[in-house]
């Protein structure tokens, strides 16, 4: 069983279709990412995988079971989710922020403070940084502070859509490695949505390259270095795109 799929998904705005009888599963423990330019549907998938969007046509499932779309909190809670810009809120500390589901679930103030002592050591945050607000961290310090955020409780999932875009190229690979170390620690199964080939590249096993709401191509990463060794990123991509 597939933590989460999509079987014959089609989802229309304005008559016309941005996801076009897509299928596609996710494995379990691994990074699969969805690459493809602007409009191409990528973060329609991921809005489709947890519920923001319901499919016009087909199913989407997780953990096993089609989507309940009356009661999708549940389901919610076992996948986390980081965004461009992180979402923080502005009025929250940084561990308040990182926290907020958990206190939404229940925890208890010690199980949420060792919780948080974790993530801190994995994601690479000083203690004192937790005490501040979002606008008194730099990019790269809320970014980790979202990803915190989202593994919070745990979830068997993760998703991320463009969550480093606009983070500076340095600031970028050092938190690339820090989520690799945390996803050693604390495997989960992961779909990123991004527009960098580099990115995609270094963290997925799994590519999925998009055009036009269908899936272009659909292949382990280390197949495609096989089959175009020595080809930069932007240029697999681009050859990739023009696959019939």
């Amino acid at each position: 069983m597939h933590p989460l799929e999509l079987s014959g998904v089609s989802k229309y705005f304005a008559g016309k279709a941005v996801i076009d009888d897509l299928s596609l599963s996710f494995s379990e423990g691994r990074v699969t990412a969805l690459v493809g330019a602007s409009g191409c549907g990528k973060s329609t998938v991921l809005k489709l995988c947890n519920g923001l969007l319901q499919p016009d046509v087909g199913v989407v499932r997780a953990f096993g079971e089609p989507l309940n779309y009356q009661n999708l909190g549940e389901t919610r809670r076992r996948m986390g989710y980081a965004v461009q810009g992180t979402g923080l809120f502005p009025h929250m500390t940084a561990a308040n922020n990182i926290a907020i589901g958990a206190k939404a679930s229940g925890w208890s103030q010690q199980d949420i403070a060792v919780r948080i002592a974790e993530l801190r050591t994995l994601m690479h945050l000083d203690e004192e940084l937790l005490e501040r607000y979002p606008h008194e961290l730099s990019g790269g310090q809320q970014q980790r502070v979202g990803l915190s955020r989202a593994m919070m409780l745990r979830p068997r999932i993760l998703l991320l859509d463009e969550p480093f875009a606009a983070i500076d190229p340095i600031t970028r690979f050092d938190i690339h490695r820090q989520l690799q170390e945390l996803l050693a620690v604390e495997p989960v199964t992961v779909l990123l949505v991004t527009h960098d080939m580099r990115e995609a590249m270094f963290l997925a096993q799994q590519i999925v390259v998009m055009a036009n709401g269908k899936i272009r191509v659909n292949e382990a990463t280390d197949e495609l270095h096989k089959q175009q060794p020595g080809l930069e990123p932007e240029a697999l991509l681009n050859s990739l795109m023009a696959t019939p």
